[in-house]
């Protein structure tokens, strides 16, 4: 058996983590921010998801970013995927149902497939994707309608979530144009240490911690998010990107989704309007037509072997 058949078992095991783990967070978000402010809620689940990995990968033999370099692109990773990525999508759900930041959250394929053309490491698109990229903005823009509950903070907070996708597409590919020499489970918790201090600080800034309140139902969301949408699904996530390929990885946009929308509905009974169930329809038209013709990207990844 050669070594890419022995990985194949790894990869899909992981890619299940991911699907799985991802898109029960939504609802579990959509819990937590009943009780505790969005900025503690991301920020006490990052900073200490972080802390845990990075001492266990310490444990490990594992060193932190050693060059100011390293630690400026993971202080800009950090930023990108935790702080924004993750801190816009849990505060946008304290006005949006977990199903609804779902499936704005597909766009986020649609990014990564963008944004992967720039610079001088860019693969160009063919058409029939930069065709898929009009039809999946287009079907972002129908999941911005008004619906018969709107208001202006409920749209405000689904442009935020729209501009966490950007945010995250822009992490991914920031990742693989500057890999850092760091293994992946240092460079995870680093990643997200790094990004949960900043939402912390933001949230102490704020005043966020007078409006905390702990309940039963707030600590086990968070727990929840600690240990395996932090610990387990974003270290495995950061594995991935090192294994596999963006187009790939954009999957990721549209099985979270998926999952989000059929837990919302029988653990919090959110219905869907139709405009929005349309909208899904043809945002995952457009990242079909994307991903299935993106092409086989080299393999650039995120973080090289710890060489220590």
């Amino acid at each position: 058996m050669n070594a890419d058949a022995r990985q194949r078992p790894r990869i899909m095991a992981a890619f299940a983590v991911v699907y799985i783990v991802w898109g029960s967070t939504y609802l579990a978000i959509r819990i937590g921010v009943a009780d505790i402010p969005p900025g503690l809620l991301s920020g006490i689940r990052n900073t200490i998801a972080g802390l845990v990995l990075m001492a266990i990968a310490g444990m490990r033999g594992h060193s932190l970013p050693r060059t100011s370099a390293e630690w400026r692109h993971a202080l800009i990773l950090g930023l990108l995927l935790v702080t924004l990525g993750n801190g816009l999508v849990t505060w946008g759900e304290v006005y949006v149902q977990s199903n609804q930041a779902a499936l704005i959250a597909i766009t986020s394929a649609l990014w990564v497939a963008w944004f992967g053309t720039f610079g001088p490491k860019g693969h160009p698109l063919s058409a029939r994707a930069k065709a898929g990229l009009a039809i999946g903005f287009l079907g972002a823009i129908m999941m911005l309608l008004p619906g018969r509950h709107f208001t202006s903070e409920h749209f405000g907070a689904q442009l935020a979530i729209l501009l966490s996708t950007v945010c995250w597409g822009s992490g991914v590919i920031y990742g693989r144009s500057y890999p850092i020499n760091v293994a992946p489970l240092m460079l995870s918790g680093t990643l997200l240490f790094l990004g949960g201090i900043m939402l912390l600080a933001i949230a102490i800034g704020i005043g966020e911690p007078a409006q905390l309140h702990w309940s039963v139902h707030g600590v086990a969301a968070l727990l929840y998010l600690i240990v395996f949408g932090s610990c387990l699904a974003y270290s495995t996530y950061i594995w991935l990107i090192k294994q596999t390929t963006p187009d790939k990885l954009s999957t990721t946009a549209y099985v979270n989704p998926a999952i989000a929308l059929i837990l919302g509905w029988l653990v919090l009974g959110e219905k869907v309007e139709a405009v929005r169930l349309l909208g899904m329809l043809v945002i995952l038209l457009g990242v079909i037509l994307v991903t299935t013709r993106f092409g086989r990207l080299q393999k650039k990844p995120l973080i090289q072997p710890d060489r220590s």
